[in-house]
């Protein structure tokens, strides 16, 4: 009995062949049409109109030509960079700092701007994006999306922001008016969430699926990745582990009161690590500062760094007998700060006194990895977008 044939089918494997050279083109080109045809296993037929295809919609480009062998030099293919942008957004208590990127990932401009002296959310982002843009030579309609990285919550049910007591003049309703000003396709997400995503793609988390991220900084957060996607929760409180109840520390009985504290924050935030410091004999303008003064101080500093340790492993063994997570990366500026004599000690404490025992490392993302975040979080969507929809 014949098969059914299935409607649409020569369009799909259109489609999926296109995805699969546009991938490719934007991890090893630029390549020849022969060269494509090899990787995808295509013919020279298929993928010369493989080419022509993408060539006719803007997405690739002739970039030069490939010498040696017989016969004229082979023409050389890359993706077209000016066919889609998105704009990443850091956003904090100080400052807002804006990156456009193209197609390819590469940033064309970026802008930094203060927070400080401003009641006026939407207009400072509205002139950091269109700033960012300017300066990579995309308008506003070449834009195809925004992501917005903020401390606190998202609501996942809306998009907006639901919870940030470090952006007091940032609310809900928030979104809906950038989405006005700007273009549809803007998002909010959670600082540490997107410092993950940097993280999994090209730090410390590489092919893992499943770990945590905690973040020591001014305040302390943490991201949850399962299976290699972010785990959000069903307000998008998953990993706000400031509140986590946790020995050695009062419970505030009214968290929504402004000024309120968290447990966990309390003894493991940036006042709290100053604190350890001074106790010892160290000091420095910030948390950061104070640890590596510590560290640098070699068996002297010793003891802030395994005050730390037992005061982080509190948190991370309580999260790691609910998910079991296989890596544990340490990130912002204690994290950093501490580098791996803090990790070691962490994951040996860890190990210590709970029946988990993750591997703990310190990130290996350089700078800004909110913003990376936002951006590597935008060019994915943004791909799906684009690069799904040659056949259309």
């Amino acid at each position: 009995m014949s098969s059914a044939r299935l409607p649409g089918t020569p369009r799909l494997l259109r489609a999926l062949n296109d995805r699969a050279a546009l991938e490719l083109l934007l991890e090893h080109g630029p390549l020849t049409r022969t060269q494509l045809g090899e990787r995808t296993g295509l013919s020279k037929v298929t993928a010369s109109q493989l080419v022509e295809r993408l060539e006719e919609r803007g997405l690739v480009r002739r970039v030069g030509e490939q010498a040696g062998g017989r016969g004229p030099n082979a023409q050389l293919y890359a993706v077209t960079p000016s066919s889609a942008y998105v704009v990443g957004v850091d956003v904090g208590p100080d400052h807002v700092v804006a990156a456009c990127a193209d197609i390819t990932g590469s940033i064309v401009g970026r802008v930094e701007h203060s927070t400080r002296d401003t009641d006026d959310p939407v207009g400072l982002v509205h002139s950091a994006v269109l700033e960012a843009a300017d300066l990579g030579g995309a308008a506003l309609s070449d834009i195809r999306r925004i992501v917005l990285g903020t401390p606190g919550l998202v609501d996942p049910s809306t998009g907006d922001i639901a919870f940030a007591w470090d952006l007091p003049r940032w609310h809900r309703g928030l979104l809906a008016n950038l989405r006005e000003d700007l273009i549809p396709d803007v998002f909010f997400e959670n600082d540490v969430n997107l410092a993950a995503v940097t993280e999994a793609h090209e730090g410390a988390a590489r092919g893992v699926g499943d770990f945590l991220l905690v973040w020591i900084d001014r305040g302390v957060g943490l991201a949850v990745m399962l299976g290699g996607r972010l785990h959000r929760g069903a307000t998008g409180a998953a990993g706000e582990i400031g509140w986590l109840p946790v020995p050695g520390a009062d419970l505030p009985r009214d968290v929504s009161k402004r000024g309120a504290k968290g447990a966990f924050q309390a003894i493991a935030g940036a006042d709290a690590v100053l604190a350890v410091a001074r106790e010892n004999g160290f000091k420095g303008r910030t948390a950061g500062e104070a640890v590596r003064a510590a560290i640098a101080a070699g068996t002297k500093g010793g003891p802030v760094l395994d005050e730390l340790a037992r005061r982080l492993a509190l948190g991370v063994a309580s999260i790691g007998v609910v998910l079991d997570p296989s890596l544990v990366v340490l990130a912002g500026e204690v994290g950093q700060a501490g580098g791996t004599p803090l990790a070691d000690r962490v994951q040996h404490e860890v190990a210590a006194i709970s029946v988990v025992s993750p591997r703990v490392v310190v990130s290996e993302v350089g700078a800004e990895p909110v913003l990376r975040g936002a951006l590597l979080t935008g060019l994915d969507a943004v791909r799906d977008q684009v690069f799904g929809s040659t056949t259309n």
